[in-house]
């Protein structure tokens, strides 16, 4: 089976958890034996991972069909990258790229012989499925045009390309998800890592959520990341529930050797707290903080790592300073690479405070790193782990009493260090990719 997957970020260039999500899947993906055509919005030119092949942006309109393998190695390679040069086109629209998209629809019903009438019934079907996500609003700058942008580009390269079904991750590619669709006649699958709902709480960005909407009505499948994610599916975007599939995310085995640590300003007796994602308010960090201050009313010994950036940064920094605690928390910025393993691998214990967090996937890395974990009640990770700790995010004195309870009683981080390790070793991609596949083959069945 082929997969025509369309995704916004991959590692090494990744902003969150949903590029570490693609690159689980689409490698245990390619292990069940699935041809997978992943198409990024800007170039990459270093291959990173051992089972993708890397192509320049010059390579999606310019495909040799005879090119074959240079060894059995490259062979073997069950996922192919395709990239999109991603700068816009001066004064561009998203109605620029609408049209776009409705070109390269008359173009394809001319080369196979629609009558006028079949030509107008397929733009009309295009038109039914996208054209409502054209607003008028603009999001970050440029990104809502860019990803009308990346739509016209994927209609384009979708009909170079031979696949049975299309996989499109969060809202940024569901209007690609749609024109692949329009022009393929394909089976469209949309993957919710996270809603509106979740990043924005109940101020949404309505063109995002309208995007969404459309993008989850127009799908054969929705894949949610957790049960949490499924319900807001179908309370708040009106989806059938027969409609929605659960995969939970995974993590793969830890198989690192310790790295050595550098000198980074924390004392050799002091305990590490650690906070690592989006410093946003769907992470919580500002309770990371009013609970990190309770504690360190009790133990003194101990700083707080926040790892990560976001629009929020400035302001907790801020917070901090104003608390009194600024000397007892770090924060690091963005890492990646070597530099979150050792960041996990410093850690007594590790807290996620999410306010919504549709899965989170960096409770599963801090276990499987021996690190024991705190987890909000509010977090799809939560359905499936049982020896973490929960508490409700808002809940700081719960919070701050459970966070002393690990830092002071050496058996009870041992316990969760131990028992946590060992749950989430059943909680692998390969089960995330076994599922995708029976929801691919179920959509063939049905049709």
């Amino acid at each position: 089976m082929r997969i025509f997957m369309l995704g916004w970020e991959f590692p090494p260039y990744i902003s969150g958890g949903l590029g570490t999500a693609c690159h689980g899947l689409t490698q245990a993906l390619s292990d069940l034996g699935l041809d997978i055509t992943f198409v990024l919005p800007k170039p990459i030119e270093v291959p990173q991972s051992s089972h993708v092949k890397m192509l320049s942006p010059s390579q999606i309109y310019d495909r040799r069909p005879d090119a074959q393998a240079d060894s059995a190695a490259e062979a073997a390679v069950r996922v192919t990258f395709r990239t999109i040069d991603s700068l816009l086109k001066p004064y561009a629209t998203p109605e620029y790229y609408q049209q776009r998209i409705d070109e390269i629809i008359q173009e394809k019903a001319e080369q196979q012989g629609f009558s006028d009438a079949e030509q107008n019934e397929a733009l009309q079907q295009w038109e039914n499925l996208a054209h409502q996500s054209i607003g008028s609003g603009q999001y970050g700058g440029d990104m809502y045009t860019e990803v009308h942008r990346y739509a016209a580009a994927v209609a384009r390269l979708a009909l170079q390309e031979e696949f049975d079904v299309i996989h499109a991750h969060d809202w940024m590619t569901y209007p690609a998800g749609i024109a692949a669709a329009a022009v393929t006649g394909k089976p469209l699958v949309v993957h919710v890592h996270s809603t509106e709902f979740d990043r924005s709480g109940e101020h949404v960005n309505q063109m995002i959520y309208d995007i969404e909407r459309r993008g989850m009505h127009a799908a054969h499948k929705v894949i949610a990341v957790s049960y949490l994610t499924r319900n807001i599916i179908i309370s708040r975007y009106g989806v059938l529930g027969d409609k929605v599939e659960v995969v939970y995310n995974g993590v793969e085995q830890n198989t690192e050797h310790r790295v050595a640590f550098n000198n980074i300003g924390i004392r050799s007796d002091e305990k590490i707290v650690l906070f690592l994602g989006r410093i946003t308010m769907q992470k919580g960090p500002e309770y990371f903080l009013m609970a990190a201050r309770k504690v360190l009313e009790e133990i003194e010994n101990v700083k707080f790592v926040m790892a990560g950036t976001g629009d929020m940064m400035h302001r907790i920094i801020e917070m901090a300073a104003q608390m009194g605690i600024g000397h007892k928390v770090l924060f690091t910025g963005f890492l990646r690479g070597k530099d979150v393993q050792r960041v996990y691998e410093m850690a007594d214990l590790y807290v996620m405070p999410s306010v919504s967090e549709p899965f989170g996937i960096a409770p599963l890395e801090a276990l499987n790193y021996d690190v024991p974990v705190l987890i909000s009640k509010q977090s799809g990770v939560a359905e499936v782990l049982t020896h973490v700790l929960k508490v409700d995010f808002w809940d700081i004195t719960e919070m701050a009493n459970k966070i002393v309870a690990v830092l002071k009683y050496p058996p009870l981080q041992l316990t969760l260090r131990e028992h946590g390790n060992f749950e989430v070793r059943r909680l692998r991609w390969s089960g995330a990719a076994q599922k995708c596949l029976k929801i691919y083959n179920e959509m063939f069945q049905h049709a």
